[in-house]
């Protein structure tokens, strides 16, 4: 019987012991709820949630996505919200969120939120590097072009002693190319063009690599275009601004096998300035409508920019006139040969360009032949173009040898007047 009594003073002791427990209990803190981010940029974002507990801090642990809890960057806030700064760009994040309602309480981890830094938009002013200047993504020497940028191709092109080009535009968000007739389109305020200078390493194999040399860079500011030149360095990681000009030794093996070498000539900014100006304005050469007005891959480029909405004032590349491809073996020779002349001499020999003072030469393609007075210089033209003298032949500058088969082009065409 005192077993038995013993027994129950036992239970109810344990069993008010408990109860008081209860009493003294502090509530759990509550998982954090409706986590969302917002004013997300290449290099930052904005995380808020919300929380069942005012009183309470909160450690935040964020990381590239796919990190291991305790092994991300942890912030202590105390509120619900918390800007994060000099993040990855291009880059997915995980965040947890953690209540602590003091020291000895705290909820467990909220799931996992993920959210995506944006790329950084083209750069509207020069930069010392060009890795700065944001028009390409990922490794610099992959030449991958950003997103905010589109590329764009010449139907007949300038001669820069062999070189390849690639070249792109970055337009402002919302804004456009504007048609204005057969020439340069109006580009708007703060328009980026870049082209960059390359040679393939063997042209019979081009997995065997390139050498990149520079990236000539227009920027567009208040009206008027501004010109930088960035220069690439031996380990192709980087290129930096350069207005001196410089020379390079340059040697690649061309689809015949054949070994070729010169000494390539990166210009300065007078260098710049003589070929882009007219009328002491700069202004790009190659992006004029009539030459970009052909197909690539069976899709006719300005009809490209118009669906996309890059050009606008005209509905349809039939509208623009086209600058004829001076390699096109099937064109009369005269239309290859003021083709040629156009791309590669009529920025200068124009009315307003650089040599307009000193030659009466028009070559702008839709010239007229008795209006061009290519006729009363003939000779003069054959011989310019005839040898390699810098400051005497032409081009005056922007090539450090013969092009060859530009000049038996010109040469032929020479013959057809006398």
């Amino acid at each position: 019987m005192l077993k038995k009594i013993c027994f129950l003073f036992a239970f109810v002791s344990v069993l008010f012991s408990c109860n008081n427990d209860d009493e003294n209990l502090v509530p759990a803190c509550n998982i954090v709820t409706n986590i969302t981010s917002n004013s997300i940029t290449d290099n930052s974002a904005t995380i808020s949630w919300d929380s069942a507990d005012a009183s309470a801090h909160y450690t935040v642990e964020y990381g590239i996505s796919g990190f291991i809890l305790g092994s991300g960057t942890s912030v202590s806030e105390s509120n619900t919200a918390i800007e994060l700064s000099n993040l990855q760009e291009n880059t997915t994040y995980d965040i947890y969120i953690q209540t602590v309602c003091d020291t000895s309480d705290e909820s467990l981890h909220s799931n996992v939120f993920s959210f995506t830094t944006l790329l950084p938009t083209v750069a509207i002013a020069f930069r010392p590097t060009l890795s700065e200047m944001n028009v390409f993504v990922g490794n610099l020497d992959d030449l991958q072009i950003t997103p905010f940028a589109f590329e764009y191709n010449l139907n007949t092109t300038l001669f820069t002693d062999y070189a390849h080009k690639q070249r792109i535009i970055a337009l402002p968000e919302g804004t456009s190319m504007a048609y204005d007739g057969d020439g340069l389109p109006v580009f708007p305020d703060n328009t980026v063009i870049a082209k960059t200078f390359y040679y393939n390493l063997d042209e019979r194999d081009l997995s065997l690599g390139r050498t990149i040399i520079e990236t000539r860079i227009l920027i567009k500011l208040n009206g008027e275009w501004e010109t930088g030149d960035y220069k690439w360095n031996d380990n192709q990681t980087e290129a930096f601004l350069d207005g001196a000009g410089s020379t390079l030794p340059i040697a690649w093996i061309d689809a015949a096998g054949n070994s070729n070498s010169t000494t390539y000539k990166i210009p300065s900014n007078t260098d710049c300035f003589t070929c882009h100006a007219n009328n002491d304005n700069i202004i790009p050469i190659g992006p004029k409508l009539r030459s970009m007005n052909f197909e690539i891959n069976g899709v006719n480029q300005l009809e490209q920019f118009i669906n996309n909405q890059q050009l606008t004032g005209i509905d349809h590349s039939a509208s623009v006139r086209v600058l004829p491809n001076w390699k096109d073996t099937a064109l009369p020779i005269e239309t290859r040969a003021r083709a040629y002349m156009d791309i590669n001499c009529a920025h200068c020999h124009i009315p307003g360009g650089t040599c307009a003072d000193d030659s009466t030469l028009n070559l702008a393609f839709e010239t007229g032949l008795e209006d061009s007075n290519i006729l009363e210089q003939t000779t003069l033209i054959d011989y310019r173009v005839s040898f390699y003298l810098e400051g005497l032949s032409m081009p005056f500058i922007g090539t450090t040898m013969r092009h060859t088969e530009g000049l038996d082009l010109i040469q032929e065409y020479m013959n057809t007047l006398n």
